[in-house]
């Protein structure tokens, strides 16, 4: 069981900053929703999964100028509902934190409704520290980063922004995988254009080009931090 998550994790990983490709990942998540059989924690894991794999495509949607189909972010919500459910029944902190986040994921990625949102969003905060010492520094990185999002274009607060953006990519460096730095750098390297560091801003966003590219990134994920690159060089210059 715990080999078919961690596998279904690495195809996510693959298929949400690679390929787009999420057919594996949908199949294993499944396989381990199958093998969980009435353990509520393994159901959870899978399930959260399945949510994750689900928020990804459309995010990749997203990512090619598709408007995302209602249908699907309906389908959404329902299996981040269900995976908040079954968390909240084991009481485990860290898996209650993410099954908040992912409900505010679709608010805030899909409804554009902050405040609709933030109450998840804070709800996962709180319990942020459970998630990192549960060995889920990616859960949490993506906590304290949506937070940092929430500080950098709603209640607008640069500083604290960064200070968020900074301790999500240093989680992401703590993982160590390179597909999972780009994106915090270009989210850094914008909440440092936004507090008025636009040399950080563009040293930041050019690792995260040369980074994005080598390690074979979506086409969508290179586009994004060059663009972002390309605001951050026009701000330096005046």
């Amino acid at each position: 069981m715990t080999d078919v998550l961690a596998q279904a994790a690495q195809a996510l990983a693959e298929a949400a900053f690679r390929t787009g490709d999420f057919t594996t990942a949908e199949r294993l998540y499944g396989e381990a929703l199958t093998a969980a059989g009435h353990d509520t924690s393994a159901q959870a894991q899978a399930v959260g999964g399945q949510g994750m794999t689900q928020h990804y495509r459309n995010i990749t949607c997203l990512m090619a100028g598709r408007a995302v189909a209602e249908a699907d972010i309906l389908a959404e919500e329902a299996v981040m509902r269900r995976s908040l459910e079954l968390w909240q029944q084991t009481a485990d902190a860290a898996g209650t934190a993410m099954g908040m986040f992912g409900v505010g994921l679709v608010f805030q990625v899909l409804r554009r409704d902050w405040a609709a949102a933030m109450p998840y969003f804070w709800q996962a905060l709180g319990l942020a520290e459970a998630v990192e010492e549960s060995g889920d520094l990616h859960g949490c990185s993506e906590i304290h980063r949506h937070i940092g999002f929430y500080y950098l274009v709603e209640d607008i607060r640069p500083r604290e922004a960064v200070r968020r953006l900074a301790y999500s990519l240093a989680l992401r460096e703590r993982i160590g995988d390179e597909r999972l730095i780009p994106s915090g750098l270009v989210a850094l390297g914008e909440a440092e254009l936004d507090a008025g560091n636009p040399q950080r801003a563009v040293d930041l966003l050019r690792r995260a080009v040369t980074v994005a590219r080598q390690a074979q990134l979506h086409p969508g994920r290179i586009k994004d931090a060059e663009d972002t690159l390309r605001e951050a060089e026009a701000a330096l210059a005046g």
